[in-house]
């Protein structure tokens, strides 16, 4: 047997690490890390965890120090390095936004020309304003951008925006979203042929949470003359399980809905003589 693993790096603290450690958890892989607060021990799947810098992300997995990682798809942008994004994970959704001060009217994107901006992100910057033929001065800053136009140091300022409390607070209105980021798996792209068919593993399980998250499990009791027309709504992954009921003439089906479907497709089944619908979420779906 093989004593190969996967060397995983992760956020050490914050909302994108709470999501991660909530995704592994839901695949069957419970993280500890015993007070060490590089390293992180895990059960339920050859895995070695790193606990970094979202932004040192990248450089690791690069480098081939960690296999594969869990960050924003901001970080890999901005930071350039030779990763792949293998899939995306659907948290820790944000958005890299301009924000002007709440007394300023923007015009549209040309009112940044020769304006001052302040950001964390340069480079995901200085390509938006490539595109788009605009000229301006990029003041890169680590930290507290959201300061920068009260203090005199900038004009504008493109940030990550989550909940746009921050800017509110700091007399700022979002006024352009220049492109939206969730959490991604990235990997290294020279994996050796053992550590590419744990990763295909690790994603069958992320594959059959995602898909658990995005379905409900329905149940529900249909007259069986309206069968043939209850089935159409909600065909399944397949078909759907019937089973005859006490009561003559009624059966018992069960299915699986998209989520996104979820109150159009409850609506079109009750007008089709549906009774006594139930609906439960699904834990883990594998097709």
């Amino acid at each position: 047997m093989s004593n190969e693993k996967l060397t995983l790096a992760l956020q050490k603290k914050g909302r994108l690490s709470d999501g991660s450690i909530e995704l592994l958890k839901l695949c069957g892989i419970k993280v500890s890390n015993g007070g060490n607060h590089l390293k992180a021990v895990a059960e339920g799947f050859p895995l070695e965890i790193l606990l970094l810098r979202d932004d040192d992300i990248p450089q690791y997995v690069a480098d081939g120090v960690a296999d594969i990682g869990i960050l924003g798809m901001n970080e890999v942008l901005e930071k350039k390095k030779d990763v792949e994004v293998v899939r995306n994970l659907g948290f820790s959704k944000c958005r890299l936004s301009v924000a002007v001060p709440k007394t300023v009217k923007y015009t549209g994107r040309n009112f940044l020309q020769g304006k001052r901006i302040a950001t964390s992100y340069p480079v995901i910057l200085e390509d938006f304003l490539a595109q788009n033929n605009i000229q301006a001065e990029i003041h890169s800053i680590s930290g507290s951008v959201e300061i920068a136009p009260s203090i005199g140091l900038a004009d504008v300022i493109f940030e990550i925006v989550s909940s746009g409390g921050t800017l509110l607070s700091n007399g700022l209105n979002e006024v352009d979203v220049i492109m939206r980021s969730e959490a991604v798996l990235i990997g290294n792209p020279n994996l050796s042929k053992g550590k590419k068919n744990l990763l295909s593993k690790l994603l069958f399980r992320i594959e059959a949470v995602q898909k658990a998250k995005h379905n409900k499990y329905i149940l529900l009791n249909a007259p069986e003359n309206k069968l043939d027309k209850i089935i159409n709504l909600i065909p399944g992954m397949k078909s759907p399980t019937i089973l005859p009921l006490a009561e003559k003439g009624w059966c018992s089906l069960h299915s699986v809905i998209s989520e996104d479907d979820f109150w159009e497709v409850i609506d079109n089944l009750k007008d089709a003589g549906a009774e006594g619908i139930l609906i439960v979420p699904i834990e883990k779906m594998v097709v």
